[in-house]
């Protein structure tokens, strides 16, 4: 059977087209493959997958071997996305099937389009199944390895490519269906879900290399800066009121300590428990508002923990709280609200538990100095081998995603805990190898040259488990220390609330 007929089969198999569109399907494909019919194939039928992935990279060498597109990686994502187009179905028949399903059951509409995006290869899949991920030290680790590299013939393309402007970036609501370019993804297969949000129209899209579970993006239909804000807070009670088994949350509105897109509007949320939503109470807090519960969270980040039945309460306390940070300095640990910009902001995360809303608030700070040019509350130097990138949302949130890297780089630090190479064997300067030098003979030095493969492997992830706890610390505003939670709670106080 030819991979365009297998492709078809899962497109059947998944109802991502029904039997009745079959011919349309193919001929929408025959005219991407630059084809007049299809092509007679006698080979056994080859079982189909779970997805459609292994038909799509048939069609892509097919397209290569006749010069249809180039032999990159971006070429056959472009092409990739192209033909999976063919199968997707249409944006109205999406929201239709999805509003069908929310009337029944808000989860039931979420799974469904999850499964549909996963199906058309919007999120992809195969890719993600290989990244690392592993628990150590009360954190979620994850090596990524699905976003792929960029071919340098492929960046050289970009620089010669005219930028077009349109979409403005990744996350505009014009996306689906767009084509692509060399530089910006192909969107023939993305879909998104219109949503109201206290008056405003938004949408609701998957990350197509998602780092936990239905990991979704709610993003504005106005392309306008990030924002943290009391609209951005009521926004968020919208959502969850409208999906209560999704937490959603935002990155900060600040550049260092927000996310990788501070230029569009959005939030970030998911069917997924995170490390934070685990931890405990450190310190139980008083508010002064007796319809709100509250703590500092036993957590390496500065993280202020409301619960309440009452959604209009939290959203006027969070209020008091940005406001109040915004504007406050504490010299004596190193935290100024102002210099020659502005510093202090809040990564804000909601979801429902146990009958009641759940609002965490956790504090940042993006001042830089000479000793720390990246930013103070963040990784410092010395971890910059492990984690250099922003410390956004979902590293707050305990789920620490390191680059595609580390899978090669930490092989070479195992051979020394194994004792394959020996620490006499120092690695030249221009080595991978030699940023992580140090640890490496720190580690060796704490569990020796003899262990087994297994070993090694257990001890490289407890080391980065310990690492990424301090990745952590460091861009925690107040420490955890006396002198630190003092800290904290001394600005607590201006808010309305003191220890219990």
């Amino acid at each position: 059977m030819s991979a365009m007929e297998r492709l078809l089969d899962f497109a059947e198999r998944t109802r991502l087209i029904e039997t009745e569109d079959r011919a349309y399907a193919r001929n929408c494909l025959l005219e991407a493959m630059r084809l007049d019919a299809p092509e007679e194939n006698a080979n056994a039928e080859a079982p189909l997958g779970d997805t459609m992935t292994e038909a799509l990279n048939a069609l892509c060498d097919d397209a290569v071997r006749r010069g249809v597109i180039n032999d990159t990686g971006e070429s056959r994502d472009l092409f990739s996305a192209k033909l999976a187009g063919c199968v997707t179905p249409s944006p109205y028949e999406v929201r239709a099937r999805f509003f069908e399903k929310y009337r029944r059951s808000p989860e039931k509409a979420t799974k469904w389009f999850y499964q549909m995006c996963r199906d058309a290869d919007y999120i992809k899949v195969d890719r993600i199944r290989k990244n690392a991920r592993f628990f150590a030290e009360g954190l979620e680790i994850t090596i990524n390895l699905s976003k792929p590299e960029k071919d340098p013939r492929d960046i050289a393309n970009a620089l010669k490519s005219k930028a077009a402007g349109y979409p403005k970036c990744m996350l505009c609501v014009e996306n689906p269906g767009y084509a692509g370019r060399p530089g910006f993804p192909a969107r023939q297969n993305h879909r998104m879900i219109p949503l109201n949000l206290n008056g405003e129209s938004w949408h609701m899209q998957y990350s197509p290399y998602l780092y936990y579970n239905e990991h979704c993006i709610v993003l504005s239909d106005i392309h306008r800066p990030m924002a943290i804000s009391e609209a951005g807070f009521r926004r968020l009670f919208a959502f969850v009121e409208q999906f209560p088994h999704y937490f959603l949350g935002s990155n900060a509105d600040l550049p260092i300590v927000g996310g990788s897109i501070l230029t569009h509007d959005h939030f970030q949320g998911g069917n997924y428990e995170f490390p934070m939503d685990r931890a405990g109470d450190e310190i139980a807090l008083t508010a002064d508002d007796p319809a709100i519960r509250a703590s500092i969270v036993d957590w390496p980040m500065s993280c202020l923990r409301l619960k309440s039945t009452d959604a209009e309460t939290l959203v006027r306390k969070a209020v008091q709280v940005l406001n109040a940070w915004r504007g406050y300095s504490d010299e004596a640990l190193g935290v100024y609200a102002e210099t020659d910009q502005k510093h202090n902001t809040i990564t804000p995360i909601l979801r429902r538990a146990g009958g009641e809303w759940k609002l965490d608030l956790v504090l940042r700070n993006n001042r830089t100095s000479a000793e720390n040019p990246l930013g103070i509350f963040h990784p410092h130097a010395d971890l910059h081998h492990i984690k250099k990138e922003n410390i956004g949302l979902i590293e707050v949130m305990g789920l620490m995603i390191l680059p595609g890297r580390l899978l090669t780089e930490l092989k070479d630090v195992e051979a020394y805990l194994t004792g394959e190479r020996a620490l006499t064997d120092v690695p030249a300067a221009d080595a991978p190898l030699a940023r992580h030098w140090d640890w490496t003979r720190e580690l060796v030095s704490r569990f020796g040259s003899a262990n087994t493969p297994e070993q090694a492997t257990e001890i490289i992830h407890k080391g980065l488990g310990e690492k990424c706890r301090r990745v952590l610390a460091d861009a925690g505003v107040y420490k955890q220390t006396p002198e630190g939670r003092e800290g904290f709670v001394r600005f607590l106080n201006t808010c309305g609330f003191d220890r219990a």
